[in-house]
């Protein structure tokens, strides 16, 4: 009885970990989602409605054929805040 009430406390507590929510660049200030992928260097942001992004500092945090390309997102005081950059598989040429 013991281990069912163990394994039940653990299937819980990892189904709120999974059910926690991203920062939104459309609530917040462009400053807040700027600090954040800043001080993360790779953080994923939601973008409005159920849409979502991964943010990256600079080329570190993407994979070895990946490429950079700049991120514009609308913020709370702003409609184009740059945020950084985007990880992309596209050749830079083909924009």
């Amino acid at each position: 009885m013991k281990a069912i009430a163990l394994m039940l406390v653990l299937v819980l507590n990892a189904g709120i970990a999974a059910a926690q929510t991203r920062p939104s660049t459309v609530t917040r200030p462009c400053a807040a989602s700027q600090r954040d992928v800043q001080t993360n260097g790779a953080i994923v942001l939601g973008t409005g409605g159920f849409t979502y992004d991964r943010f990256v500092r600079d080329r570190s945090f993407c994979l070895r054929d990946e490429v950079l390309k700049p991120a514009w997102v609308q913020s709370r005081d702003s409609d184009a805040c740059f945020v950084g950059y985007r990880c992309t598989n596209e050749p830079p040429w083909f924009d």
